[in-house]
């Protein structure tokens, strides 16, 4: 899977449609085919680079939604990481309450490659794994295993692929055991007492992308 249009709208609707279904109590995420999500799409990249600021400004908003959508969805949200998460992937990853993946799962914050920061992903990644882990990963495109992303706190487990299924089947039951309500209100309990994710973090994080954009360098590697 690729960070593109259509899959931001398809993702946006489907949380709004999650959120006016009170009988769903989990929700599973995981990519279509081999890979979570390999980032975003170059085609999807240059295309922004052609377009004027307005243009870019939306885009990366329509992204952010996405992602404040994920983050902020009522039910518990469960990753399920095959192949691989890189870029953008890292920070669907982090917005899901917890993610599990392959045993030979890579991961990585591969922005910088491409002369990009990553900014939409940022309040997410850092609200996961904290200003110190994130130190050593954002500045640099190095790939990590699944052991070391487990050590970074990006996914709480991984698993051989024959025993995937059972892992992701014993972390869904552990929610539907418990009060529908009351999972929502500590999931919102959480939200209010870790990293402030608000308007004012959104809106710098859309800018710094629409900026970046417009960088001699992401010009060159995207």
């Amino acid at each position: 899977v690729l960070f593109r249009s259509v899959m931001i709208s398809e993702l946006t609707d489907v949380c709004k449609r999650i959120e006016q279904n009170k009988d769903i109590r989990v929700v599973v995420l995981e990519g279509a085919g081999t890979t979570f999500c390999a980032g975003g799409d170059l085609n999807w990249m240059k295309s922004q680079i052609r377009n004027d600021r307005p243009a870019r400004l939306d885009e990366a908003r329509r992204l952010a939604v996405m992602l404040r959508s994920l983050n902020e969805l009522r039910c518990p949200l469960i990753g399920v990481i095959y192949g691989g998460a890189f870029g953008g992937g890292i920070g669907l990853a982090c917005v899901c309450d917890v993610a599990i993946a392959e045993n030979s799962a890579k991961f990585g914050l591969t922005e910088v490659r491409l002369g990009l920061i990553p900014a939409t992903i940022s309040p997410y990644v850092v609200a996961r794994i904290g200003e110190g882990k994130s130190r050593q990963l954002f500045m640099s495109p190095k790939i990590l295993s699944a052991d070391e992303a487990l050590f970074f706190g990006l996914i709480g487990g991984h698993a051989p692929k024959k025993n995937m299924s059972e892992k992701i089947e014993a972390e869904i039951s552990s929610y539907l055991i418990a009060a529908p309500s009351a999972v929502t209100g500590s999931k919102r309990l959480l939200r209010s007492l870790g990293l402030s994710i608000d308007d004012a973090v959104i809106e710098d994080t859309i800018n710094r992308l629409a900026d970046i954009w417009e960088n001699d360098e992401a010009i060159q590697g995207i």
